[in-house]
């Protein structure tokens, strides 16, 4: 069967009225295909279907002067695949509503990357408790995160996931995320804890070959959501007592311990 694929991507930027300056990117991605589905799941925008082309607009833009932790993720709407289907997915759309957890990893049919995919899915359950979304991003079309679903974990896939898979082909979500390695095209393992104004409370970059832990991010998601008024000892683990940020409250605390 023949198939046809076709992409046009445009970037533009301008000044904002803003005091600081504003780089926006705005990718887009003509595909052709016969029909997209939309998913149960309330917080996640599905495609329509149809038998023309689908025309999907994916924009991610960063203030360049200011550090990403402490300060509200860079938004962005891009087609992802979850449960089989291809769906669109927006980041703002999480906000009053969510965490996010959202990480980077280099490419699809890779060998640390199904290790990490996998094991976040297989604890989802634990982040739908702590009403937490999880959202894989790496620079891989759809059609190579679906081909990569439908192919058993004993063969090197990841079968059926929990959470969206994100396309990021244009790569501007990861350059906006500050992950992307320009020269090679592909992002570092970078991992942000987006609480539900939209703020990153927490970000871990890794390099190619180093996996991450779901037991620590999980860790860190749990102190950011129990504790939003105090300061995260080293070591705290849930149930564990925590710091006041002020000379009689860590008094307190280093008295206790």
């Amino acid at each position: 069967m023949a198939c046809s694929f076709s992409a046009a991507i445009t970037v533009s930027s301008a000044p904002t009225p803003a005091a600081r300056p504003l780089a926006a990117a705005t990718q887009s991605v003509c595909i052709a295909r016969s029909a997209v589905a939309t998913t149960a799941r309330p917080l996640r925008l599905a495609a329509s279907r149809s038998a023309r082309a689908t025309r999907l607009v994916a924009r991610a833009s960063v203030v360049d002067d200011l550090p990403l932790v402490g300060n509200k993720a860079p938004d962005f709407e891009a087609e992802a695949v979850f449960d089989q289907e291809f769906i669109n997915v927006k980041l703002s759309d999480y906000i009053g509503k969510k965490y996010v957890i959202l990480f980077f990893y280099p490419l699809d049919f890779t060998f640390v990357c199904p290790t990490e995919i996998t094991a976040f899915s297989d604890r989802y359950e634990e982040f739908e408790k702590l009403n937490t979304e999880v959202l894989g991003v790496s620079i891989d079309s759809v059609f190579s995160h679906l081909a990569w679903v439908q192919t058993d974990r004993k063969s090197g896939g990841l079968g059926d996931l929990k959470y969206p898979l994100v396309s990021d082909v244009t790569k501007s979500i990861s350059k906006a995320f500050g992950v992307l390695i320009p020269d090679q095209g592909i992002a570092l393992r970078g991992l942000f804890i987006i609480d539900k104004e939209g703020v990153i409370q927490h970000s871990t970059i890794n390099n190619l070959a180093i996996g991450r832990s779901v037991d620590e991010t999980m860790r860190t998601l749990q102190y950011v959501q129990e504790n939003p008024d105090e300061v995260c000892p080293a070591g705290w683990k849930p149930g564990e007592r925590s710091m006041k940020p002020d000379p009689k409250g860590s008094k307190e605390y280093f008295a206790a311990i």
